[in-house]
């Protein structure tokens, strides 16, 4: 099970199967091929796509991605593995695709549980590419 490191969205209301289908619809409709798989012990889904048709939208830094979903209590977590690194003229066009898939996954998850579910970004999260905190504070 997971101690919160490395989250990057939870959800509330459905489960890690579920919502790992969200992520999987939403990358197929920007022209993703994805693959799942699920894994007994530990209890994960795990994500991989490649990007099969060429989308404006997506930063060639994207082109693979990779995701680890486990259960939480009440829901599940959603863990971005791939790209660990991002170049710098990526950068801008990254935090947007980051931003839009957030915002879609918050939406179609409240729409289709009827309001029921909601997507929540951990207040310590932190993407694969993002430098940690400096430690001793300044």
């Amino acid at each position: 099970m997971g101690e919160g490191n490395g989250d990057w969205l939870r959800v509330r209301g459905i489960g890690r199967e579920r919502f790992a289908g969200y992520v999987a619809d939403y990358l197929t409709t920007l022209g993703y091929s994805v693959e799942r798989s699920e894994s007994a012990e530990p209890a994960e889904s795990h994500l991989r796509a490649h990007l099969a048709r060429m989308n404006p939208a997506v930063p060639p830094s994207a082109s693979e991605v990779a995701f680890r979903f486990y259960p939480t209590s009440g829901g599940a977590a959603l863990v971005w593995e791939v790209p660990t690194e991002i170049p710098a003229p990526d950068r801008a066009r990254m935090d947007r695709f980051v931003r839009e898939m957030t915002l879609h996954l918050e939406r179609s998850v409240a729409t289709e549980s009827h309001a029921t579910a909601k997507v929540t970004r951990p207040t310590d999260f932190r993407l694969p590419w993002d430098a940690p905190p400096a430690a001793g504070g300044q």
